[in-house]
């Protein structure tokens, strides 16, 4: 098992080796291990809990209120989602392509698109969103990839019946995600169309007559919600996504 130290999971994770010891003293988020003259040591399941932190700040939580926010899941399970994103983590680092491919359509055959969102491909692009150019370019594969998948997916479900809708990023800046929300919408029944980027300023009525389906985050602003309340009260199809 593979420990890093303090200032490695600095580097690896972009945060201030004083907030993650602040984290683990006042907040008690961490638990690292020590070496004998009580140096800390973290784990790869401690990088990803730091960045499952990290996530939760940058959606607007107190940082006071994360405890409760953390994933709770049974040691197996989550060794379980482990393995898996190992093993896409070994596909990444040789640029096997092909191999990435099929390991996404395998999983897609066992679990819906919000369960691998969830447990696998969003704590993978975590552990992958580092400034070291070599992790920068194993996301930049995964996430191309990721795109032309869920692209092909949502061409297939255009075929069928249901209804029309298209996903639209509402002030976000991580544009694979909101693929990942169109992959989600169109395994519910939607026929998807996503928009390419995202819109700082929304506005319904240059899409008249169609059903729009917004991301705006794992935490939109009272004044998103507010909003969205406002156009479906004056009778605009806008649905928010992630509820």
């Amino acid at each position: 098992m593979a420990l890093y130290t303090i200032g490695e999971v600095a580097l690896l994770c972009d945060v201030n080796p004083v907030t993650l010891r602040a984290w683990q003293r006042r907040y008690g988020l961490l638990k690292p291990q020590r070496t004998d003259g009580g140096h800390r040591l973290f784990t790869e399941a401690d990088i990803d809990r730091i960045r499952e932190i990290k996530s939760w700040i940058s959606n607007g939580v107190q940082v006071s209120k994360v405890q409760t926010l953390l994933s709770s899941e049974p040691d197996e399970v989550r060794d379980g989602w482990r393995e898996q994103q190992e093993a896409a983590l070994r596909y990444l680092q040789q640029g096997n392509q092909q191999q990435l491919h099929q390991w996404i359509k395998e999983h897609e055959r066992d679990y819906p698109a919000s369960t691998l969102t969830s447990n696998l491909i969003m704590p993978l692009r975590h552990r992958l969103q580092s400034p070291q150019p070599a992790l920068q370019a194993m996301l930049s594969l995964l996430d191309g990839i990721l795109i032309t998948h869920i692209s092909a997916s949502l061409a297939l479900a255009r075929k069928k019946s249901g209804q029309d809708a298209l996903v639209i990023g509402w002030n976000i800046h991580d544009t694979p995600r909101l693929w990942l929300e169109g992959w989600i919408a169109c395994q519910q029944g939607w026929r998807v169309d996503v928009l390419a980027h995202s819109l700082t300023h929304l506005r319904p009525e240059m899409f008249d007559g169609q059903t729009l389906l917004v991301w705006c985050g794992e935490n939109p602003t009272t004044a998103q919600l507010h909003q969205l309340l406002t156009w479906q009260e004056n009778g605009h199809r806008i649905a928010l996504l992630g509820i």
